[in-house]
């Protein structure tokens, strides 16, 4: 995910509501994140970030087309719902997946079974605590992925069969299984050329 800064809004009690902040990413040159009534710019990334991007949904796409799973890059938002009647988070994640056929939002997904974050300096800490958090809410979640852009390192987070997490982190020699969307994706596809393996 690209770095974020906060858009200073005022006082707490001056939030923006859900519906002002999709128009406001519809009519904007410039994406913002939403997080309880507050919202963050989003930032470039580096050359790095972009090459994992470009790899992973290069890989992804083949493999889903003719399927009802679909695959996103960081302009598609997705929606975080932590009560029933409104949306408390829209985030931009690096690479996003929704294999249900009702997920069906034109600037947004609600029912992704894929996320997918490349970790920067910047948006580590937010990724691997609050956003890890809040995605895990969403029911139809299976993996959240974060890589890592500096060093050659995954961590997987998984829901089992009892709907706990657990969390496995991979190097170099290993494989990332994407259960999620049955692809195992090797360090090699990953991070080509980015690092030499």
């Amino acid at each position: 995910m690209r770095s974020a800064k906060q858009i200073p809004l005022g006082s707490p009690l001056n939030l923006i509501s859900v519906e002002e902040y999709l128009k406001l990413e519809q009519d904007g040159e410039i994406r913002h994140e939403y997080v309880a009534g507050q919202i963050y710019a989003m930032t470039g990334s580096s050359r790095e970030h972009n090459l994992i991007a470009t790899n992973l949904i290069s890989l992804l796409r083949p493999h889903l087309r003719g399927g009802v799973c679909r695959a996103f890059v960081s302009d598609m938002k997705v929606e975080i719902q932590t009560s029933s009647q409104r949306a408390d988070f829209f985030y931009y994640p690096d690479v996003v997946v929704t294999c249900d056929p009702q997920d069906r939002e034109r600037y947004f997904l609600t029912s992704p079974c894929l996320v997918i974050e490349i970790l920067s300096p910047s948006t580590q800490a937010t990724d691997k605590r609050e956003k890890r958090i809040n995605y895990q809410t969403i029911s139809s979640l299976q993996e959240y992925v974060l890589i890592s852009q500096d060093e050659i390192k995954v961590e997987v987070y998984r829901r089992d069969k009892n709907n706990n997490w657990t969390v496995e982190t991979l190097g170099k020699n290993d494989d990332l299984q994407l259960d999620s969307v049955g692809l195992t994706l090797t360090m090699a596809d990953i991070y080509e050329d980015v690092f030499s393996l």
